[in-house]
């Protein structure tokens, strides 16, 4: 692992925010969007998230997870495979609350309201070659030449986290 790709790996978390979240139940696999709220130096990433929600099911009987992040402005793509515990923490999701919860919940004392404690065990980052201008650019000068279009280098890391 390189310094550099464990913080790309942060960095993406960080900046995207929202990602699919992939939980096993048993009919197969479950995927739906949450709001990520990542604590780098902890190395966890933490959720508010329902109690009655079935997510909270799955993990109890499942805790390996897969959090999917897509940050396509620079065509990077994030796949965490991680381990998540269901936390009745008020005190947490206080910490971790933001206003956009309020829309679902009464506050972080709602009885509903639990916390998701995500450890991150390896990322699997595809990073884009090139920003939209130089891609433009490329298809363009390969239709006037005939030659293929030089868009970089789609580079494939894999972190332990």
């Amino acid at each position: 692992m390189t310094e550099s790709s464990h913080d790309r790996v942060w960095d993406i978390v960080e900046k995207v925010g929202v990602c699919m979240l992939t939980t096993r139940f048993a009919g197969g696999l479950r995927a739906r969007p949450v709001e990520a709220r990542p604590d780098r130096n902890a190395g966890l990433i933490w959720f508010v998230t329902d109690a009655r929600s079935d997510k909270e099911h799955e993990i109890e009987a499942e805790q390996d997870i897969g959090l999917v992040f897509i940050d396509h402005a620079a065509k990077a793509y994030l796949s965490i495979t991680a381990r998540a515990e269901v936390k009745h923490d008020h005190a947490k999701a206080a910490e971790i609350w933001e206003l956009t919860d309020s829309a679902w919940w009464q506050g972080p004392d709602d009885p509903d309201v639990c916390v998701l404690r995500v450890k991150p065990i390896t990322a699997e980052l595809w990073d884009g070659p090139a920003s939209a201008a130089v891609v433009m650019y490329e298809f363009a000068k390969a239709r006037m030449t005939g030659e293929k279009p030089d868009l970089g280098e789609n580079r494939k890391v894999t972190v332990k986290m």
